[in-house]
């Protein structure tokens, strides 16, 4: 599954919405609407010290998102699911999962997953991984603490080295070529959308990053667009990555972390603590090389 095109979307819209927001203050141009009086307080989830008695701490992670997290033959793995287990055992507890889908948007994702909980079926979580974080959305979702920055993530372009022998190939080469995406995500948007239509009927479309990528090794596409740990995780033979510039493209790469329900700050100070402290001593990134990816950590 590649990163939800909803997702993605509402970073793009929260980047030019707020353009004109001073640069020293991500929410200067953002008013706060009143809050309602008289209401009983809004705690939804467990705090710190009932996840530690009860003995474990629950994590929503996004299904079928390969190699971020996924079900192996009935075991949890991936990237997300390894840092929430090394997360959990700086707790001393026990990581339990709740694999998700994507919603309609991310404001969608943190009230099903995070602060309210689905209309029907479902629980919130502890803890929502694989977050995009911006200071601009984060300032309009006061429900939500944004912490635990522990990746980051950008669109790159995989490509048969046998198709450019002269050097890898740029968004516009793809005039000419076929290019494989998955089908209605953040890259079909931004190519079958760019100038002219010039690139639209050469964008082959698959149900998966993955089988876009089985289709590039069969030869039926020279290039596949997505997410580079994607790309990364299901690369074949013969084939490169590469991250040429992207004209027009908004948001080319973000930073991801978790999120926590806004009246459980200790709990988001004792993750965040746990998130840091892994990436210092090179245990997260172990876990990106693991899965035969660059390890791709943010700037804290």
């Amino acid at each position: 599954m590649l990163f939800p095109r909803a997702i993605l979307a509402a970073l793009v819209a929260a980047l030019t919405a707020a353009g004109a927001a001073r640069a020293e203050d991500p929410c200067a141009d953002y008013t706060p609407e009143p809050r309602p009086q008289n209401t009983s307080r809004q705690d939804v989830g467990a705090d710190l010290d009932q996840i530690v008695d009860r003995g474990y701490i629950t994590f929503a992670v996004y299904a079928d998102n390969a190699p971020f997290s996924w079900m192996d033959k009935g075991k949890p793995r991936g990237v997300d699911v390894d840092v929430a287990r090394l997360i959990a055992g700086e707790l001393g507890v026990e990581p339990r999962f709740n694999f998700v889908q994507a919603g309609e948007n991310l404001r969608a994702d943190l009230r099903n997953n995070v602060w309210k909980g689905p209309v029907v079926g479902g629980a919130v979580s502890n803890v929502m991984m694989r977050v995009p974080f911006n200071p601009k959305f984060a300032c309009r979702v006061d429900q939500v603490v944004f912490t635990g920055l522990y990746a980051r993530e950008s669109v790159a372009i995989a490509y048969r080295e046998d198709a450019y022998p002269d050097g890898a190939p740029t968004v516009p080469y793809f005039r000419y070529d076929a290019v494989g995406v998955e089908n209605d995500s953040i890259s079909d948007f931004y190519l079958t959308s760019f100038p002219g239509g010039q690139i639209a009927p050469n964008v082959h479309r698959y149900p998966s990053t993955a089988g876009a990528m089985a289709a590039l090794a069969r030869g039926e596409v020279k290039a596949v667009m997505g997410p580079r740990g994607q790309l990364e995780f299901a690369r074949a033979a013969g084939t490169a990555i590469t991250e040429p510039p992207m004209p027009g493209f908004a948001v080319g790469h973000w930073t991801l972390g978790v999120a926590i329900q806004t009246a459980h700050r200790p709990l988001a100070y004792a993750v965040d603590d746990a998130i840091a402290a892994a990436l210092a001593d090179g245990r997260i990134g172990a876990i990106f090389t693991g899965y035969g990816l660059t390890p791709a950590l943010p700037d804290r």
